[in-house]
C-alpha cells in the first residue's frame, strides 16, 4: 500500500469531537488496548493531524507528523496501527511469528505473508477470522516488522492444509509510511530504540545462503548445515513466499539483493526497551513560555516568507498552523500552542494581527479564524532573514512524478478583486492601476500605502487608523444607514477586510493548463437526490462547469465507478448542463469530486430530499 509515492492532498488538525470519534473507533477495533495504551498512542494533550491521500488512505499522526494509525478506505472501518505504534504497544495486535530471518526479507520487501512461512505454536494454530488485523514478528524479537489483514479464517486455513496466503500486508518496516517519519523527534521515544545496522558482509550473499536465517547479523555453521540438509520441504516453503505481481521484489538484481540483506539485518536488530528504564539522551530541554512565544513568531515569519503565498489566501488558521507553521519548527522540537502565553491558536493569530503582521477575521459559519492577508511591508517581516531548508534529493523525483500524473486534475481557485467606484480614489492616490485585478493581500497593501502616505496612524495607539474624508467614503459610503454617524477611526486588523469587501469580486479557476477568469463570487456545485416513479432515487449534479469539469467525461466516469446509468441534459431555463446519476450516491459523488477533482468541500452544496 505504501510502496509507491502518493501525494497527500490535505493535512488537517482533528477537532475535539473527531479525536473522540477516532479514539472510540480504535477502542472498538482493538479490544486488547487499555486506556493507558490509547493515551500513549494518542496523548490527550497532543495535537492529532490527519493526512488525506489521493488513494483515499487517511494517516493519523501525533505532534504534526508522527504516524500512529492509518485508515485504508478513509471511512473509519479499516484502521491499522503503524509499526511505530506497535513498537510502543506491541500487544496491541495478535502476532504471527516467522520461521526465520530468511522469511522477513520478503515481508519487508512488500510481499504478502504465506502460511508456510509462519511458525505454528505447539498448541496449534490460533483462532482468527478473515479480514482480522495481525502483526508480524521475527523469532526472538518483540518488535513487530509489519501489519496486515488475514485472507481467510483459521478453519479455512486448516482445511487448506496451511497453504496459500495468510496475511495481506498493508504496511511494513522501511516502507514509505515508515520513512516519512524517520529522523523526526518521536513522542515517548523511550519505548523503542533506533535500528542498528551491522556489517552487511556478515550476511552471506550467495544464492545458497539466501535462505540462511539472520540472527543479529551472524549465522552459525550448524545453521547453514541444517538449512542445506532440510531438502525440498524447506525450499518449497520459501518458494511459496513470493511477492505478488506488483511487488518490487520480482526479479531482483544484485543491488536489490544487497539492499534486502542489509535491511533484514536491521530488522533482526530491532529492540524494545523497558518503559521504566528507558531514557533519551537527545531529549529536548523544557522551553519556557517566553521561548515558545519567540519560537512561534520565528516559525510564523519563516512560513510567511517561504510557503504562504498570496494566491492561497484567505486561508483557515488550522491550515496555516498544520501545513505552514509546524513544518518550520526546528528539528526535534515539539511546538505546542497550549504551552505559550496565548493558549489558543485564535488568540495568537489575533495578537499578530494587532501587531500588523497579518490580517485575520473570524468566520462565523466555520467558527474559525481566517488569514486574509500578509503585511509584507512590516518592519519585522522585512528584517527577518528566512532559513534555507535542505530538500532531500531522494524525494524530488517522486513528488515530480506525482505532480505530472495529477496535473490534469489539479485544481486551483483564486479569489481576486477589481477596484470599484468606492475605492478608485484610494488606488489613484497611490498611483495604482484601477483597471487591474488584485488579490486580497495586494489590495490590503494598497490601502496601507495610502494610510502611510497620508500619515493616518493614530499617534497614541499605533493599531488604530484615523479616517480622513477619502478613506471614510471608500470604506463606508452607502453602507451606513441614514441618520447613523460615520466612524472616525478603524482598527488595523479590520481595515484590510473592510477595504476588500468594497471591491468587485472575481475569481480565477485553473486546472492543468486551462485557466478562466470570471466576474462575481465563485458559484458552488449543486448535488441533489430525489425520488422518482417506482420509488427510485436519482442524483443530480450541476455547476461543474465552474470548476472546468467536462459534463460528458464526468458522466462516463461516474457510470463506470458506480455501475449505473448516467445522462447529460441541459439545465431548464439556465445556462449549463446537468448530470443525472441513477441511485442515491450523493455522498459518494461528493467524495469523488473532492478526492479526484480537488473541488474544495465548501464549494459543494448537498441536498438529499429522500431523507425524512
Amino acid at each position: 500500500m505504501f510502496k509507491k509515492a502518493v501525494e497527500a492532498k490535505s493535512h488537517q488538525r482533528l477537532s475535539g469531537a473527531d479525536r473522540k470519534k477516532l479514539r472510540r473507533s480504535i477502542k472498538d477495533k482493538f479490544q486488547r488496548a487499555s486506556d493507558s495504551d490509547l493515551d500513549a498512542l494518542l496523548p490527550p494533550k497532543a495535537e492529532i493531524t490527519v493526512s488525506k491521500f489521493q488513494n483515499r488512505v487517511h494517516v493519523y499522526s501525533v505532534e504534526g507528523g508522527f504516524p500512529m494509525f492509518f485508515d485504508v478506505d478513509g471511512r473509519g472501518s479499516d484502521i491499522f496501527p503503524t509499526v511505530y505504534a506497535l513498537w510502543m504497544v506491541p500487544e496491541l495486535l495478535p502476532v504471527f511469528v516467522l520461521k526465520g530471518g530468511e522469511v522477513s526479507r520478503f515481508v519487508i520487501g512488500g510481499a504478502d505473508l504465506m502460511f508456510p512461512g509462519i511458525t505454528v505454536p505447539p498448541e496449534g494454530l490460533p483462532s482468527f477470522v478473515a479480514g482480522e488485523p495481525w502483526a508480524v514478528k521475527v523469532p526472538g524479537n518483540p518488535a513487530p516488522i509489519a501489519v496486515g489483514s488475514t485472507t481467510m479464517s483459521s478453519a479455512e486455513a486448516l482445511k487448506a492444509g496451511l497453504r496459500g496466503k495468510a496475511l495481506r500486508i498493508t504496511h511494513y518496516y522501511r516502507d514509505l509510511l515508515w520513512e516519512s517519519a524517520e529522523g523526526r523527534h518521536v513522542p515517548n521515544a523511550g519505548f523503542f530504540e533506533d535500528v542498528v545496522y551491522e556489517d552487511p558482509s556478515l550476511l552471506p550473499a550467495s544464492h545458497d545462503s539466501d535462505l540462511t536465517e539472520v540472527a543479529g547479523g551472524e549465522t552459525s555453521n550448524d545453521q547453514q548445515k541444517n538449512l542445506k540438509g532440510d531438502g525440498a520441504e524447506e525450499s518449497q516453503d520459501v518458494n511459496e513466499l513470493q511477492p505478488d505481481s506488483t511487488s518490487t521484489l520480482t526479479a531482483p538484481n544484485d543491488n536489490e539483493d544487497d539492499t534486502a540483506a542489509e535491511v533484514t539485518e536491521g530488522v533482526s536488530d530491532l529492540k524494545l526497551t523497558d518503559t521504566a528504564t528507558a531514557s533519551d539522551p537527545n531529549d529536548q530541554h523544557t522551553l519556557s513560555t517566553a521561548d515558545i512565544d519567540s519560537l512561534l513568531d520565528k516559525c510564523l515569519l519563516q512560513a510567511l516568507h517561504t510557503t504562504v503565498k498570496d494566491k492561497d489566501l484567505p486561508m483557515p488558521g488550522s491550515t496555516l498552523w498544520s501545513n505552514h507553521v509546524l513544518p518550520c519548527r526546528p528539528s526535534g522540537i515539539t511546538l505546542d500552542i497550549k504551552k505559550s502565553s496565548y493558549k489558543k491558536l485564535s488568540k495568537w493569530l489575533q495578537a499578530k494581527s494587532t501587531s500588523g503582521w497579518i490580517s485575520v477575521k473570524e468566520d462565523k459559519h466555520k467558527k474559525e479564524v481566517m488569514l486574509f492577508s500578509v503585511n509584507r511591508n512590516h518592519a519585522d517581516y522585512s528584517s527577518f532573514k528566512p532559513e534555507k531548508r535542505r530538500v532531500e534529493k531522494s524525494e524530488q523525483p517522486s513528488v515530480q512524478s506525482a505532480n505530472e500524473i495529477h496535473s490534469s486534475k489539479t485544481l486551483e481557485v483564486v479569489e481576486i478583486y477589481k477596484p470599484s467606484v468606492h475605492v478608485n480614489s484610494i488606488f489613484s492616490s497611490v498611483g495604482a492601476d484601477t483597471g487591474k485585478l488584485f488579490s486580497a493581500s495586494e489590495a490590503t497593501e494598497i490601502v496601507f500605502k495610502y494610510v502611510e502616505k497620508e500619515n493616518l496612524v493614530k499617534p497614541t495607539n499605533k493599531s488604530i487608523v484615523i479616517l480622513d474624508a477619502i478613506l471614510c467614503d471608500a470604506l463606508f459610503k452607502g453602507a451606513i444607514k441614514k441618520g447613523t454617524t460615520y466612524p472616525t477611526e478603524i482598527h488595523k486588523k479590520d481595515l484590510g477586510s473592510t477595504f476588500v469587501s468594497r471591491m468587485q469580486p472575481h475569481h480565477v479557476v485553473t486546472r492543468g493548463n486551462e485557466s478562466v477568469v470570471r466576474k462575481g463570487a465563485l458559484k458552488t456545485i449543486q448535488l441533489l437526490t430525489e425520488r422518482r416513479q417506482g420509488n427510485k432515487k436519482v442524483t443530480k449534479l450541476s455547476g461543474m462547469e465552474t470548476f472546468l469539469i467536462d459534463a460528458e467525461a464526468l458522466a462516463s466516469e461516474l457510470q463506470k465507478k458506480f455501475a449505473c446509468s448516467t445522462t447529460v441534459a441541459e439545465l431548464p431555463g439556465k445556462k449549463g448542463q446537468e448530470v443525472l446519476v441513477q441511485g442515491g450516491v450523493i455522498d459518494d459523488l461528493a467524495r469523488h469530486l473532492i478526492e479526484q477533482y480537488g473541488v474544495p468541500k465548501r464549494y459543494i452544496e448537498v441536498l438529499d430530499k429522500t431523507k425524512r
